[in-house]
């Protein structure tokens, strides 16, 4: 006799980010008698007061010597009312866990992550790129340093300057526990005396992993491309949704992150990339970052990050619900056509009067003045007074930090 759960599934989302909260919301939009599971060490700003998810506190959960067993016992208990569990991590280490310790939730786990040799792959930057070179794809000038090397790498690059530097891997808790005075997750160079200055003050705090070093592509926020898919459990690409960055982070913890995304249509572009993913055997949500180099117009492949971002709400702005294309593939078996997104929708996680003072594209202003804007945080229904209180003053605060870190990669970087 087949047994009779709660519900069909149970969503279980790793973190407490935007990214997390988005990933609620899409769950809720698209089956409202769900209600996720959400696992953290603790809650940050996005998710507090909101009712869209239950959440569970869990102490060191990063850590590599609980998470697997603090996870099993929670999927063991979760399976005896719910037919299926789906567990979506929302940040890189979250990612390299169910990578790493995927076969110690056996049977537990409806929806699958690509092996640790191919997280390693995208992890590891000079491997990364050899996969570029396979495939045919473009990627910019890199050069990629050990601990011992930093300081001489600069006299080493293939490329002058201006440059930018970034540890291997930014979100790495290698990188995020170690500081030092001007720490970022992204570092832009005009000079040889500049990037020393920050390498010795990197060698202090004990940071031991590898250093990025890249020739600065021209163009400024709106030249950057990410690119959202969501691939079945045969390995076919079911989604694709391009967006253009109308605008970054600049404060130190968020630099490099889209603030704002207008979605747009390439198809040339997405037959590229399905023919890649499906030739990987790829599996699961992906993140891909590139930039568009004006002076070849080929797109340069910066990373590719095996989850979705904090800002992948961008697609559903689009009308793409990537958490609907996994659940109905994982645990409704149903399977479409894959969707190419062609349409053009804003997204947005800062106030509107900050796109009006800092993106200096005249035309994209004028476009994006003209589109509604979708906010992940913002959701009509889970906005009780604390909530809506605590992302006002969120949202404000973006005033401050874009006073003052920003600076204009095109006049105050690239022709300094």
């Amino acid at each position: 006799m087949k047994k009779s759960y709660k519900h069909d599934f149970l969503p279980i989302i790793l973190g407490s980010d935007e990214n997390a909260y988005g990933t609620a919301r899409l769950f809720r939009e698209a089956y409202p008698e769900i209600t996720p599971l959400l696992l953290c060490t603790q809650q940050l700003v996005p998710t507090r007061h909101s009712h869209l998810f239950l959440c569970r506190i869990i102490p060191n959960f990063e850590r590599e010597d609980v998470f697997p067993d603090a996870l099993l016992g929670i999927l063991r208990q979760c399976a005896k009312e719910y037919g299926k569990l789906l567990v979506i991590p929302c940040s890189d280490y979250y990612t390299g866990l169910l990578c790493r310790h995927y076969d110690h939730f056996e049977g537990l786990i409806a929806n699958r992550f690509i092996p640790e040799t191919l997280l390693e792959t995208f992890d590891t930057k000079d491997r990364f790129y050899a996969l570029c070179e396979k495939y045919g794809l473009d990627y910019p000038k890199t050069l990629v340093c050990e601990k011992d090397d930093r300081a001489s790498a600069v006299d080493q690059m293939p490329f002058g300057f201006p440059i930018v530097v970034k540890p291997e891997n930014s979100n790495s808790l290698d990188y995020l526990r170690c500081h030092f005075e001007g720490q970022k997750k992204v570092f832009f160079f005009h000079s040889r005396e500049e990037y020393l200055k920050m390498i010795e003050a990197m060698d202090a705090s004990g940071y031991s992993g590898k250093l990025i070093l890249q020739e600065f592509i021209p163009g400024g926020d709106d030249a950057m491309r990410v690119l959202n898919s969501y691939s079945d459990l045969d390995g076919k690409v079911r989604a694709m949704c391009l967006g253009q960055p109308v605008l970054e982070y600049y404060d130190p913890k968020s630099v490099g992150n889209y603030a704002a995304i207008i979605s747009r249509g390439d198809q040339a572009l997405y037959e590229k990339m399905q023919a890649f993913l499906e030739e990987l055997g790829y599996v699961g949500f992906s993140n891909i970052d590139m930039k568009y180099d004006c002076r070849t117009g080929r797109y340069l492949l910066f990373e590719i990050n095996p989850r979705l971002g904090r800002s992948s709400y961008f697609c559903r702005a689009a009308g793409i619900n990537m958490m609907k294309l996994l659940a109905e593939d994982t645990v409704y078996g149903r399977r479409a056509d894959c969707i190419c997104n062609q349409n053009t929708a804003l997204w947005l996680n800062v106030p509107q009067g900050i796109l009006n003072r800092y993106v200096k594209n005249g035309d994209l202003l004028h476009e994006i003045k003209g589109c509604k804007a979708t906010h992940t945080l913002f959701c009509r229904g889970d906005l009780s007074a604390q909530r809506l209180y605590r992302l006002l003053r969120y949202y404000a605060a973006q005033y401050h930090n874009f006073r003052d870190y920003y600076f204009d990669k095109e006049k105050d970087f690239a022709k300094k």
